[in-house]
């Protein structure tokens, strides 16, 4: 069964809980995109940091995330120096970390990982992004320090509703060719049309973002989904 992951980008607190409200009881795990508007050119919440009360009460513990009792919570971070802000996303309560190959310096990604506390990292899943416009080999040397990697489906990211670029097919195929047992996560223009390509291609989960939101029945769109 494939894993479907709803996404989410939030302009506020309230944005967000308004829109994890549609999973929540649906998913187990919702992936948060997180814009900075200098690696990509929107920005998203808590990026903008506007609402400085709502993040000090989660990172002070004093709240959790939206229905954080229900799901958890896979941050994608399309930010720069993501590195420099990772104990700020473990502390808002990430199950998994997503860094973008493209936003940081390669050695010093690797070295970061592989420096991680082990307490953390055994509470923590690591994944790597690639856009569709980067080559496959950069994550060779990633592969054993990281539990998964995302491929993403569109070539101007950090937005919802681009058209699918096709390169991705091959992006995971070549990936499964050399790593069969390697988790590959797509992310960016996945629906009802381009899922089953990328099932057939070797996809392990679906991060579908416009497809369930403005679905009439999101969970039976994830039960199609699941079952492709």
């Amino acid at each position: 069964m494939t894993e479907v992951i709803p996404a989410v980008l939030a302009k506020n607190i309230n944005d967000l809980r308004q829109k994890i409200a549609n999973v929540v009881n649906i998913a187990r795990i919702v992936q948060i995109d997180i814009c900075d508007g200098k690696f990509v050119e929107s920005k998203s919440w808590p990026m903008d940091r506007d609402d400085k009360e709502s993040i000090a009460l989660i990172l002070d513990e004093e709240e959790g995330m939206p229905y954080w009792e229900n799901l958890d919570f896979e941050f994608d971070l399309m930010v720069k120096d993501a590195i420099k802000q990772f104990d700020f996303f473990v502390r808002l309560g990430a199950k998994r970390i997503i860094f973008h190959l493209e936003a940081e310096n390669e050695n010093e990604l690797k070295e970061f990982i592989n420096s991680i506390d082990p307490y953390t990292r055994e509470n923590l899943e690591i994944g790597i992004a690639i856009n569709t416009t980067t080559g496959v080999e950069k994550l060779f040397p990633f592969i054993n320090s990281i539990d998964f990697v995302q491929c993403m489906g569109i070539e101007h990211i950090g937005f919802q509703g681009e058209s699918f670029d096709d390169r991705v097919l091959n992006q995971i195929e070549d990936l499964k060719s050399q790593y069969p047992d390697l988790i590959i996560s797509i992310d960016g223009c996945v629906n009802e049309e381009t899922a089953p390509r990328l099932v057939k291609a070797g996809a392990n989960r679906l991060v579908v973002g416009s497809a369930l939101m403005r679905s009439f029945d999101v969970k039976e769109t994830m039960k199609e989904l699941e079952n492709l």
